[in-house]
C-alpha cells in the first residue's frame, strides 16, 4: 500500500476542454481556386477576411491590386475576375474595417493609404477609385491596423520609421508617433485599444500610449531577436515570436508592465522560415504558422507556471504564404468551430479554410467554449477616442442570431486636399526622391494636383462671372432705380 506521499512523483496533466482540438481542412469545392496569388516577399498575410469577402493580394503587371471575393462563391475564380486596382505600387497589406463589413483598407509602395467600399454581391467591374486617398508617409507603407474598439481610425507605418493615426471622419492624420529607429514590423492592440505593441528592425519591442505616442515600456531583444507580437488578451501579456542567436525559431512570453526580461522563452525548432502568432482570447488559445511551413502548432496560455502548454500540431504538407482569420462571429457555432485560418498556398494558386475543431457529441449550442466575444458594434467615435477615453469592446453572444449586421455605415468625409501637418511637420514637404520610381510617383502626384487645381480655379471663374452678373443684375433691377 502505497501512501500518498509516496505517489507524489507523478506528473501532473492539466485537464483541458481544448486538448482534443483538430484541424479540419475544407472540401476542395470549399476553397478558392486559380487565383494568382502575389509573389511579394514582405512579411505579411496578404490576405483579409471576414463574414461577408474574401480579400487577397495578386500578382499584377504595374501597380497594386487585390481580388475581393464574396464567401460563398467557392471554387475556381475567372482569369478575368474583377480587381481593386487603384495603386501605383504593389500593394503591402490590407484589413478589413472591424465594425463595417464592406469597408477595406489598404497600403502600398506608392505611399498612400487607401479606403475602398466593396458593393454587397462583390465586383461586378474593376474598381479604380477609392472612397478615401490618404498621404502622409513619405516612404512606402507597410502596414496597416484598425483600432479594435473605435469606428473609423485606422493606424498605418510606414517605411520612413513613422506610425501615422488616420481619423477617417475627416480624412487627415490626427496623430504621429516618431519613437522608431528603423522599420516597423507588427503592431498589436490591447482589448480596449488604449495600449499599442510593435516590433521594430532595430531588435526592439515597445509597448506605446498612441495617442501621446510615449513609450511606455521597451526591451532590448539581443537574444531573442524579435519579428511579431500580440497582445494576450487582458492577461497584461504580449507574446512574440522571433529568432535566438543560435538562428532557431522562438517564442518569448512578457509582462506588459515590465520588459526587463521575458516570463519565458521557448525554441520551436531550426526553421528559417517567419513564425506568425494568432491569439483566441476566448479560448485562451495560441496559433503559430510558419511562413514556408504546412504545420498550425497550437497552444493553451494560463496567468500561472507553466504559462504555455503545448497542445497540437495541424500538419499538412503544402506551405502557406499567409493565413487570413475569420472573425469569431462568422464560425459555425454548431460544428464547435473555434478557429478559422485561410491558408495561401502560392504554388497551386489556392486558398483553403481550415476550421480548428473542439470534438463534442452533443449538438446543442457549447456555452463554455463561446463566451461573449467583441462584436460588431464601435465603442467609441473618434472623438471619444482621441480626447482620453477608453472603452472595452462591445460584446454579443453567438448564440443569439450572431449574423446580425452592423448598424454603422461608412460616409467617407468632404475635403480638399491640402498638407498634411503632424506635431507641426509637414509630412509631404521636402521629402526628396530617393529613387527612379518614387521620382515618377511624385510625378504623376503633382500632375494629378495640377489638373485638380486647372479644374478648381475654372470652377471658381465660373462662379466669379454668375456673380458679377447677379450684381448687375441687382444693380439694373427697376427697385434699385426708384431708389
Amino acid at each position: 500500500m502505497f501512501s500518498p506521499l509516496q505517489m507524489s512523483w507523478r506528473p501532473q496533466y492539466r485537464s483541458s476542454k481544448f486538448r482534443n482540438v483538430y484541424g479540419k481542412v475544407a472540401n476542395r469545392e470549399h476553397c478558392f481556386d486559380g487565383i494568382p496569388i502575389t509573389k511579394n516577399v514582405h512579411d505579411n498575410h496578404f490576405c483579409a477576411v471576414n463574414t461577408k469577402f474574401l480579400a487577397i493580394v495578386t500578382e499584377s503587371a504595374g501597380g497594386g491590386s487585390f481580388l475581393v471575393i464574396p464567401l460563398e462563391q467557392t471554387g475556381r475564380i475567372e482569369p478575368n475576375y474583377p480587381k481593386v486596382c487603384g495603386h501605383q505600387g504593389n500593394v503591402l497589406d490590407i484589413k478589413w474595417n472591424p465594425f463595417i463589413e464592406n469597408v477595406i483598407a489598404s497600403c502600398s509602395e506608392d505611399t498612400s493609404v487607401r479606403i475602398w467600399e466593396i458593393p454587397d454581391g462583390g465586383l461586378k467591374r474593376n474598381m479604380m477609385e477609392a472612397v478615401l486617398e490618404l498621404y502622409g508617409h513619405s516612404r512606402r507603407v507597410g502596414l496597416v491596423e484598425w483600432h479594435p474598439t473605435t469606428n473609423n481610425i485606422l493606424f498605418s507605418a510606414g517605411y520612413d520609421y513613422k506610425v501615422l493615426i488616420w481619423n477617417l471622419d475627416i480624412g487627415e492624420p490626427v496623430k504621429m508617433i516618431d519613437c522608431h529607429t528603423d522599420v516597423i514590423l507588427c503592431m498589436s492592440f490591447n482589448t480596449d485599444g488604449s495600449l499599442l505593441a510593435t516590433t521594430c528592425k532595430d531588435k526592439k519591442l515597445r509597448v506605446i500610449e498612441p495617442r501621446s505616442g510615449k513609450v511606455l515600456q521597451e526591451a532590448n531583444c539581443k537574444n531573442h531577436r524579435v519579428n511579431r507580437v500580440v497582445f494576450l488578451g487582458n492577461m497584461k501579456r504580449l507574446l512574440t515570436t522571433g529568432v535566438s542567436r543560435w538562428n532557431t525559431r522562438q517564442i518569448a512570453l512578457w509582462d506588459q508592465e515590465d520588459l526587463a526580461m521575458p516570463l519565458i522563452e521557448e525554441e520551436i525548432d531550426g526553421l528559417s522560415g517567419l513564425l506568425f502568432p494568432f491569439y483566441d482570447a476566448d479560448t485562451h488559445m495560441l496559433y503559430l504558422a510558419g511562413k514556408g511551413d504546412g504545420n498550425i502548432r497550437y497552444y493553451e496560455i494560463s496567468t500561472e507556471k507553466p504559462y504555455l502548454t503545448y497542445l497540437m500540431e495541424f500538419r499538412s504538407p503544402a506551405p502557406q504564404k499567409g493565413l487570413g482569420v475569420m472573425p469569431k462571429h462568422g464560425l459555425d457555432v454548431s460544428a464547435c468551430e473555434v478557429f478559422r485560418f485561410y491558408k495561401l498556398i502560392t504554388l497551386k494558386g489556392l486558398i483553403e479554410p481550415i476550421s480548428m475543431i473542439v470534438p463534442r457529441r452533443s449538438e446543442t449550442y457549447q456555452e463554455d467554449i463561446y463566451p461573449m466575444t467583441p462584436g460588431t458594434e464601435p465603442a467609441l467615435t473618434p472623438d471619444e477616442w482621441l480626447s482620453g477615453t477608453n472603452r472595452d469592446p462591445i460584446l454579443m453572444s453567438l448564440k443569439e442570431g450572431y449574423k446580425k449586421a452592423s448598424k454603422v455605415v461608412f460616409k467617407a468625409p468632404m475635403r480638399e486636399k491640402k498638407s498634411v501637418v503632424v506635431n507641426g511637420i509637414d509630412l509631404l514637404e521636402n521629402v526628396p526622391p530617393r529613387t527612379e520610381n518614387e521620382l515618377l510617383r511624385m510625378f504623376f502626384r503633382q500632375q494629378d494636383e495640377i489638373r485638380r487645381l486647372k479644374a478648381e480655379l475654372s470652377q471658381k471663374d465660373i462662379k466669379i462671372r454668375q456673380l458679377q452678373l447677379e450684381l448687375k443684375n441687382l444693380r439694373n433691377s427697376p427697385k434699385n432705380n426708384e431708389l
